[in-house]
């Protein structure tokens, strides 16, 4: 498959990596079309998905099949009036109906917009008057279609409401009962340009409104890097990476990158993490590459690892939080891998990534995908040398690199800021080794000043992270009339420390940071919760804790 899409299929360096990627580009490419119904004609008793709940129910779906299954969910669409440009917002949860439906509107060359199970009416409204959504696919639970039904008047631009389920409120279109009675699917006439809107996220909201993020046809393709070269997939490869289909890591780990491999994708359909129930599953169905963020395996190797048979695993791989060294050190001494980092945003694919063919540095995000052009700049727009702090930047030339997002949708102003002289400007804060390794600071607006110093949360946190007690934390910046900021540590103890939260063991974490990192970062104020704020994704929600601070004041 790749070979259709690539000049080079393999590589055994850096070196050869960054000097042979190179894209075969077609015209008016769709992934639908051109990958998976490719398959079903290749390869079509071939396995696509696997997907299993906390019930256990279980699907095997062929890629012959899979191709049936969208085609009549595309005519189904169509024949309610959904066709190209529309945008359609998805609230499926991981629901097995989402990755047929996902292909189905890319088929159509309608507009897909995932979005989480946890919005409420304001959310909604704010999401289908910015995109003037025309129609919305959700499953039946009762939270979700409460919310939908409570936004209907402030939505005046949705013309139909689909829901999948056994339990469909009134004034929905029934998915299930009425896609069986669908016509034969004629593919439109045309369905896209290669620049043509594809695919919309709202970004996840880690400060500020949610922003509208603009992908074309060519993003699908973008992430052949994710999933065959950081992922390391091929056709006998049982993927499953941790993340809602209402964020975009899902199409990061469980779409486009698998199956360019022809890689299944597996996907396993919980209400509540448990990494005991986890690994059972990975256990049970002999899962060989598994991605998750930091936060997973945080909870993982607190499990006796001992009691699960992993011996199938192949491959480990991380994003959406920097990866604390501790955590990838506990993790290669249990079962022996090592875990694979990478970073990229919803504006992005994975832009930079630890590829097979290296040596990963645990806590570094590795080195730029050659697919951009990615420098690390000061406050003044200068290049940083090595060993030096700056934002991370990619360099856009004649023409924007594929993965790259189009734009903030209708939202110029935001753009421009983001986007200006010649750089999308990622507002993330790293430095580079001697090496050409990344290693992530922190959001811009994260990093803390205090009495001169300027000091990256993710330095502390890790710090923190090497300590018994701690199992995650986040640094924040609380006002300070004398040092201007002051480092705080909001801290998730063991189940086994949380009856020693106190004084004394405030104490033993500062002294604790003090021998780990530069004793001028350690935390001054020390907070235990039960539980971090996070955003759907699973990011660390820094600007609520200091919101909430700022409250306090």
């Amino acid at each position: 498959m790749i070979e259709r899409f690539l000049k080079q299929t393999t590589f055994t360096s850096v070196e050869d990596y960054n000097q042979h990627l190179e894209f075969i580009i077609p015209e008016n490419f769709n992934f639908a079309y051109d990958v998976m119904d490719v398959w079903a004609e290749e390869k079509p008793d071939g396995l696509a998905l696997l997907w299993t709940n906390d019930q256990g129910e279980e699907i095997r779906t062929t890629f012959a099949e899979l191709k049936e299954q969208t085609d009549q969910a595309a005519s189904y669409l169509m024949s309610l009036g959904i066709g190209k440009n529309d945008p359609v917002m998805l609230i499926l949860k991981r629901r097995y109906e989402w990755w047929v439906v996902m292909l189905a509107l890319c088929k159509i060359g309608a507009i897909v917009i995932p979005a989480t199970h946890m919005l409420t009416k304001k959310d909604i409204i704010y999401r289908n008057t910015r995109a003037s959504v025309k129609a919305i696919i959700c499953v039946d639970d009762a939270y979700v279609t409460e919310q939908i039904q409570l936004a209907k008047e402030g939505s005046p631009t949705v013309k139909q409401y689909i829901a999948i389920g056994n339990h469909i409120p009134e004034g929905f279109h029934d998915y299930l009962k009425e896609i069986v009675d669908a016509p034969k699917f004629q593919r439109p006439a045309f369905v896209n340009e290669n620049d043509d809107t594809m695919l919309m996220y709202f970004t996840s909201g880690t400060s500020g409104e949610p922003k509208m993020v603009a992908h074309d046809y060519l993003y699908a393709m973008g992430h052949l890097s994710t999933g065959v070269f950081w992922h390391n997939l091929h056709e006998g490869s049982l993927h499953l990476t941790v993340a809602d289909t209402g964020w975009g890591k899902a199409v990061w780990g469980k779409f486009y990158g698998q199956w360019f491999a022809g890689a299944t994708v597996f996907v396993f359909d919980h209400e509540k993490f448990n990494a005991d129930t986890l690994l059972r599953q990975m256990e049970k169905y002999k899962v060989t590459s598994f991605c998750a963020p930091p936060t997973i395996y945080r909870f993982m190797i607190r499990e006796d690892l001992s009691k699960y048979d992993l011996s199938s695993l192949e491959y480990c791989c991380t994003a959406g939080e920097a990866l604390n060294p501790s955590v990838f050190d506990k993790l290669k001494e249990l079962i022996g891998l090592n875990i694979m980092e990478g970073f990229g945003q919803t504006e992005t694919t994975m832009s930079l990534g630890t590829f097979p063919w290296m040596t990963p540095k645990p806590g570094s995000m590795g080195i730029p995908n050659a697919q951009y052009d990615i420098q690390l700049v000061r406050a003044d727009g200068t290049l940083c040398e090595d060993g030096e702090k700056g934002e991370i930047v990619i360099k856009v030339g004649d023409r924007k690199p594929i993965g790259l997002f189009k734009g903030y949708y209708r939202d110029e102003e935001k753009t421009r800021e983001a986007w200006h002289d010649g750089f999308y400007h990622t507002g993330d804060m790293a430095w580079r080794d001697e090496d050409g390794y990344y290693w992530f600071e922190g959001r811009i607006d994260d990093v803390i000043k205090s009495s001169g110093y300027r000091i990256g949360p993710f330095e502390v946190e890790s710090a923190l992270m090497t300590h018994p007690a701690v199992v995650e934390c986040a640094i924040t910046g609380v006002p300070d009339d004398i040092r201007g900021m002051v480092v705080k540590a909001t801290v998730v103890l063991g189940k086994e420390w949380k009856d020693k939260a106190g004084d004394d063991l405030v104490k033993e974490l500062q002294q604790h940071v003090k021998k780990v990192t530069a004793p001028y970062k350690y935390p001054r104020i020390v907070e235990f919760v039960d539980e971090l704020p996070k955003t759907i994704s699973g990011k660390i929600r820094r600007v609520e804790i200091r919101q909430k601070d700022a409250g306090k004041e």
